[in-house]
């Protein structure tokens, strides 16, 4: 009896905390969409949609350049000759990299 007393103390604590960070925390949440768009398009891993386009060297070479001089990809890769700006944006898209493709 007593251990089951504390299993269901222990589940309404749980329960409760729950409850209080959802209504605390939670709600009223909101994105940021500014910084997950300054952030996205600084994301070095977007680099991997250049690379059937200009080989895994050269994109490597962008993303390493990219990194060393706190720039973006694309800044990297028209500076660097390998695209155009037009080209850029139809390559890499990162909307096309999530989820699975069929």
């Amino acid at each position: 009896p007593m251990m089951s007393y504390n299993v269901l103390q222990s589940m309404q604590l749980l329960g409760d905390s729950a409850s209080a960070f959802t209504d605390n925390m939670v709600v009223g949440t909101q994105a940021n969409t500014q910084r997950i768009d300054k952030l996205m398009k600084e994301s070095l891993m977007l680099v991997t949609a250049l690379a059937p386009t200009i080989g895994y060297d050269n994109a490597t070479k962008v993303a390493k350049t990219a990194h060393k001089n706190g720039t973006t990809l694309k800044e990297e890769a028209i500076a660097l000759g390998f695209v155009d700006a037009e080209t850029f944006d139809r390559i890499v898209r990162p909307e096309d990299m999530i989820g699975p493709r069929g």
